[in-house]
């Protein structure tokens, strides 16, 4: 079945002739860039925008991974934080962030003769509140492993056999994603969080969130890790830290991390797609 779909995702890049993927250098996205690669060659072109909401080290992961494929690889410098539709961080924040990224995709695979900007969009993206996906079909992007059926795990599985060593890469969405749903995203904001997130995964951990509410850090580690963390992490230390990169309060969330957390304060109905 997976080979099939395999199958399927290439031979929807071979119909497009040229594609431009919106490569971001999560797993996602780099199996879009390896297939879209193996099919097409030089007439893909992985393209990664570049914004502070975006960690200087996941930048250069995606440089590496994109010169390990092979596939050429560019960046582009998106403006999603001068618009107040975003900083003010409504419930579809997304939306106006996949906007700036799309509207800025478009004219240049336009110009460059690309008839398709296409993106890491999974089957499982289409069950979760992605308010961004509707501004990408809006621009005409598309998704093509949400289109063959490919879920999440199926791309982790792809991605192994493919022999790409970053199969198992956590998910890392952009730094805006750690902000409860009204406060204001600002640079300052989102570089202590991106600090704080540097320092733990520099302590050895991988799945992970520094979630921000005011000056308030809300470390999120996996649940099994909780207990070796508080016993063997110089607690007062870690604090000091988090205090360097402005954050007045530490805390630990005991539940643990789970991705799309914040989303859990969002009504069913909009969780439904019905607002």
């Amino acid at each position: 079945m997976l080979k099939k779909k395999l199958e399927e995702l290439k031979n929807i890049f071979a119909q497009m002739e040229k594609a431009l993927i919106a490569y971001s250098g999560g797993i996602d996205s780099t199996l879009v860039a390896k297939v879209a690669y193996d099919v097409l060659g030089d007439k893909a072109l992985a393209v990664t925008a570049v914004s502070p909401s975006l960690l200087p080290e996941d930048l250069e992961d995606a440089r590496i991974q994109a010169a390990v494929i092979g596939i050429s690889h560019e960046e582009v410098n998106t403006n999603e934080m001068e618009n107040k539709n975003y900083t003010s961080n409504p419930i579809n924040r997304c939306y106006f962030c996949k906007s700036e990224l799309h509207d800025t995709l478009k004219p240049l695979a336009l110009k460059r003769g690309y008839s398709y900007v296409v993106d890491g969009v999974n089957a499982d993206d289409l069950r979760d509140y992605r308010p961004g996906i509707q501004a990408a079909k809006e621009r005409g992007a598309r998704s093509p492993l949400a289109e063959v059926g490919i879920s999440k795990f199926e791309v982790r599985q792809l991605a192994k056999d493919l022999d790409l060593p970053w199969w198992n890469k956590p998910a890392q969405p952009c730094l805006s994603s750690r902000f409860p749903y009204g406060e204001e995203i600002t640079l300052e904001k989102l570089q202590r969080v991106g600090r704080g997130e540097r320092y733990l995964r520099d302590l050895g951990l991988k799945n992970l969130r520094v979630r921000s509410e005011k000056d308030t850090a809300r470390i999120e580690i996996l649940p099994e890790e909780i207990k070796e963390f508080v016993l063997t992490i110089d607690l007062p230390k870690l604090v000091e830290k988090f205090k360097e990169f402005g954050f007045i309060y530490v805390t630990l969330d005991l539940e643990g991390y789970r991705s799309g957390k914040l989303n859990q304060v969002l009504s069913p109905e909009v969780l439904g797609g019905k607002v």
